[in-house]
């Protein structure tokens, strides 16, 4: 299951874009691609984390608070992933309803 969202994290983000970096002065701290690939690669972890707790769960290795705590980080990374994705695809839409 998680095997699938791992594919996307180790993927390159800027695939098939094009470089603006002529047009943008250089800035300091981490690009777009960088820190899109950061926070995917976070939520991959925190999804297999999760995983692992609710296995060790249902075999009765852990305690059900943290399989519990482990459950709920890994929905709020999915539900930080799924806006992220909710707002790429509104702005593409935008774009794509802009006059040429």
């Amino acid at each position: 299951m998680i095997g699938n969202v791992s594919a996307i994290g180790s993927g390159s983000v800027s695939a098939g874009v094009r470089s603006l970096q002529s047009a943008a002065p250089p800035t300091e701290g981490p690009s777009f691609e960088q820190a899109l690939a950061q926070a995917v690669g976070s939520a991959v972890d925190t999804l297999k984390a999760g995983e692992a707790a609710a296995i060790q769960g249902v075999e009765g290795a852990a305690p059900p608070m943290k399989v519990v705590e482990s459950v709920m980080a890994a929905q709020r990374s999915l539900q930080s992933v799924l806006a992220i994705r909710d707002k790429a695809v509104a702005a593409f839409q935008e774009i794509t309803r802009m006059a040429i």
